[in-house]
């Protein structure tokens, strides 16, 4: 089996990938995404599965369309990663699935954005509706909090800023819950503590773990279902209506994950990748 390693910056969670592909003796290619060339009109490489672990969601988006429509198996899919890249598509997966998550409204000018704010109450939190880390989100108390956020996103904002991801605010007593899914196995979750309401452990939160319950492997399994199964991280909040999802991410780091929670992730995701990489219907199945 030839798998390739699609990446850029070879991150601790890339090293940690490698180091099992080496300890498994697997044949495998680093594709550099900062080199690579796709020749659309002829299919120029083979793999017989491919991991994608790009830091950039949209050459991610693109080679995976590409490798995809070639007929490569890949983790995780295009689609996957489009509906996981977009917190608007997230969340209607999630709702149309029956998944709980924070009551959202999407609105295209500012005035219309301010009406929904307005409807929802304050506190709200405003998105992009593609970002990662916990960037340029707003948590707006007040419309004189909402107006001025507004004009800076009408007047600053690309594209993306034109669209207004809106949703409510969860108080979380100061941490959320991040568990973790390969295929069809929740394989483990941390609670992520801070002082801020922004938790991620990129923007400077805690790691402990979390014990993944009936009801937390029960939602975790929904989510991924949701967006098309794979290997995906699923941040959840501790409601007053019980546990509800927030995002799923596709491109999941998982450095501070290890220790913390006793489970070797990196060596859980090549497993999978080899499960996908030797079933002859597993691209079907996963797209």
């Amino acid at each position: 089996m030839k798998i390739g390693l699609l990446c850029s910056i070879v991150r601790k969670e890339e090293k940690l990938l490698i180091e099992e592909l080496r300890k498994k003796k697997l044949d495998f290619e680093i594709l550099d995404d900062r080199e690579l060339i796709f020749r659309l009109n002829s299919k120029h490489m083979n793999f017989d599965v491919v991991l994608e672990r790009c830091v950039n969601h949209s050459r991610a988006l693109y080679a995976l369309k590409v490798l995809n429509d070639w007929g490569m198996k890949t983790v995780n899919t295009y689609n996957v990663a489009d509906v996981c890249g977009n917190k608007f598509l997230t969340t209607n997966a999630l709702i149309k699935c029956g998944v709980p998550c924070p009551k959202t409204f999407l609105a295209f000018t500012p005035e219309s954005a301010l009406a929904a704010i307005e409807e929802l109450g304050y506190p709200v939190v405003l998105k992009p509706a593609v970002g990662s880390w916990g960037r340029l989100l707003s948590k707006i108390n007040d419309r004189e909090a909402a107006e001025a956020v507004l004009e800076h996103k009408e007047v600053l904002g690309s594209y993306h800023h034109s669209i207004f991801y809106i949703q409510e605010y969860v108080p979380k007593a100061g941490r959320d819950i991040r568990s973790f899914v390969v295929g069809d196995e929740t394989i483990c979750a941390i609670y992520r503590y801070s002082s801020h309401w922004i938790t991620n452990t990129a923007r400077g939160g805690k790691a402990e773990n979390c014990p993944v319950t009936d009801e937390l492997n029960r939602l975790s399994l929904a989510a991924a279902e949701a967006v098309g199964r794979g290997v995906v991280a699923i941040d959840v909040f501790e409601s007053k209506n019980g546990l509800q999802v927030n995002e799923v991410n596709y491109t999941m780091e998982f450095r501070n994950s290890i220790d913390t929670t006793g489970v070797n992730i990196p060596a859980k995701i090549i497993d999978y990748v080899l499960k996908v990489g030797a079933y002859p219907g597993a691209y079907a199945e996963l797209r």
